[in-house]
């Protein structure tokens, strides 16, 4: 069987962590560079049911999309979850790699996951990051096209049931703002919190903005600069980019649900990578357990229960 160091060195070769935004630590968490690596599990977050989960199964490796630690600590003893969580991988065996930026960023990464599955053709990324070592476009996000223009209502169906058919299945919805009538084509896809992105998701003309944990007043001011825009040029005066509707519109996704997308393929492109590598084929398992901090709604029609989370 490959070592852990084998095995990392691939997944940082398919998931580079040059591509990690500055403020990002991806990488090795926890783990013996000299063990074994027989199965590797796949989850949107460490926490501490998945890590049981990860322990349960037989898990050497397990690989998730969100940081353990997303700021500096100072003691990883037994006052706190995260340094429990230390502690029961180690005593089990089972090494932490965390690929989050970076795959967000990669080829067959978190973004080109989401924006295969909404079947987006043509893509490019929607914050380019130039790499002369890599044979295809990376960078954060997608933008890309439909096939065919289909209305508002149909694409947010369409990616409610990607999210949670090819995701993790979710009880949370989508949230969408724009008329449903509406035909659309264009689309950017930036899977995790994306409102800091508006400037260049409206820079690139597209229709729909499909994202996580949209804020109220980052989306209004968009919106209604959006309606100004477009009142403008109909009017006769230039402003933006685009014609005289309201664009772009927005699909708000839970935000563990459209990022474990990823998983689809990683749970292929790894095994096979370290094969290539080792001449060893790992054992792969993808902890379904739904992660979304949320665990029931209230709505005008009731009250939904979601299960535990994990």
């Amino acid at each position: 069987m490959p070592n852990l160091k084998q095995v990392i060195d691939v997944l940082e070769t398919l998931y580079p962590l040059r591509y990690a935004e500055q403020w990002d630590e991806p990488g090795l968490i926890v783990g013996d560079l000299t063990r074994d690596i027989g199965v590797i599990a796949f989850a949107a977050d460490p926490t501490s049911a998945i890590v049981d989960e990860a322990i349960e199964a037989g898990a050497d490796l397990l690989v998730t999309h969100h940081p353990l630690f997303f700021r500096a600590v100072h003691e990883t003893g037994g006052l706190g979850f995260r340094g429990d969580i230390v502690r029961r991988l180690y005593q089990h065996g089972c090494a932490l790699w965390v690929g989050h930026t970076n795959a967000d960023a990669a080829w067959r990464g978190v973004g080109q996951a989401a924006a295969d599955a909404f079947g987006l053709t043509n893509q490019q990324p929607l914050v380019p990051i130039s790499d002369p070592q890599s044979d295809h476009p990376v960078g954060l996000g997608r933008v890309g096209r439909l096939a065919e223009p289909i209305t508002l209502n149909d694409f947010a169906r369409r990616v409610f049931d990607a999210v949670d058919g090819h995701g993790m299945a979710t009880a949370l919805g989508v949230q969408v703002c724009g008329d449903p009538d509406a035909m659309v084509q264009t689309v950017a896809v930036l899977p995790g919190s994306g409102d800091s992105l508006f400037d260049e998701v409206r820079a690139t003309g597209t229709d729909v903005y499909v994202t996580s944990d949209l804020r109220h007043h980052p989306v209004t001011d968009a919106i209604e600069q959006a309606r100004y825009e477009a009142r403008m040029r109909a009017a006769g005066i230039a402003l933006g980019k685009g014609d005289e509707r309201t664009r772009p519109y927005f699909i708000n996704t839970p935000h563990a649900a459209i990022e474990s997308m990823w998983f689809n393929y990683a749970v292929e492109d790894v095994p096979q990578a370290v094969e290539r590598a080792t001449g060893s084929r790992p054992r792969v398992t993808w902890l379904h357990r739904t992660t979304d901090p949320w665990t029931w709604t209230i709505t005008s029609s009731g009250t939904s229960h979601h299960g535990a989370r994990a």
